[in-house]
């Protein structure tokens, strides 16, 4: 077994049992798949009068295409918030300064582990309680809310750990020159990690969108909420459901494209997270973003 590989190759019989395997896993799904269509082909849900709704504008201006509007609009307003607010605690938890780096984990480990679900139902219940926002406001609020609380802690675990890749001598020559550990962590540390961790934090975004779905728990008009609006009115749950998911799964795709570009094109600079030079962690080598320091460390 070859250094690096966590199991033997398989051999001929190992190879024709997986393939059997999957093949007989493929026509189980098939079955599962052909079952689900013949019993909503026997409910009628296949009909042409349950699908002509959507070659129709009205479908979309009044259900659709709001829902996708808020939909995007919360994503959009919680990635902002999340990012900057994912920063500050990334910075409070490598902080220097003990309390401040105590109290930034707990923060963090405390939104990591609460369920987005019921803080946007507590959000939205205090909102409501104290009358903070108005009332048209309150179920956008609650979602931002929950899901900037949540993703913030995810990004500054996504920075940090892009930290704690680099090599130990990026920071070790920017203290070497004068430097304080604040500062090295801002000016050369910081900017390298986020680079590195840009396509995480891109697919990121692909979480923030779908979980904008648990708006429908406090009555935010997102996509799948203008959804059964539209499959109430219609009586085309089925149909409806299919053309959601079918929009999730476009919005989604292009995401995840959108990360493997960054990716592939930060690995053609040589920005990417990336191996054996990173002796304390498998980081960024020396062509990573920003001042590479530890080649000044015998000039200083």
């Amino acid at each position: 077994m070859s250094a690096g590989v966590l199991f033997d190759a398989p051999g001929p019989k190992a190879k024709v049992r997986h393939r059997l395997l999957g093949g007989l896993g493929l026509l189980l799904i098939a079955a599962i798949v052909a079952l689900i269509g013949w019993k909503f082909q026997q409910q009628g849900q296949f009909a042409s009068a349950k699908w002509k709704p959507f070659t129709q504008s009205e479908i979309w201006n009044s259900y659709l295409l709001p829902g996708l509007q808020g939909t995007l609009k919360a994503a959009a307003i919680s990635i902002v918030f999340a990012g900057v607010l994912g920063g500050l605690l990334a910075l409070a938890r490598m902080s220097s300064v003990r309390p401040l780096r105590w109290v930034a984990s707990v923060i963090v480990e405390f939104f990591r582990a609460v369920p987005v679900l019921l803080m946007m139902i507590f959000s939205f219940g205090m909102y409501v309680q104290y009358n903070v926002f108005p009332d048209a406001q309150r179920p956008l609020a609650a979602v931002v809310t929950g899901l900037t609380l949540y993703n913030a802690s995810v990004i500054c675990e996504v920075i940090r750990a892009g930290v704690d890749q680099l090599p130990s001598g990026q920071r070790e020559a920017g203290l070497s020159v004068g430097l304080s550990e604040s500062q090295a962590l801002r000016t050369i540390l910081l900017p390298q990690a986020i680079t590195a961790m840009l396509p995480s934090l891109v697919s990121q975004l692909v979480v923030v969108l779908k979980d904008t779905a648990l708006g429908y728990n406090v009555l935010f008009n997102e996509l799948l909420y203008a959804g059964n609006n539209a499959s109430s009115n219609y009586s085309n749950l089925v149909p409806v459901i299919l053309v959601i998911a079918v929009i999730y799964i476009v919005i989604n795709y292009a995401l995840t494209k959108l990360a493997v570009w960054i990716e592939r094109r930060l690995a053609r600079r040589g920005r990417t997270v990336a191996g054996p030079d990173a002796m304390a962690g498998g980081g960024l080598g020396g062509s990573a973003t920003g001042p590479d320091l530890s080649k000044n460390t015998q000039a200083a």
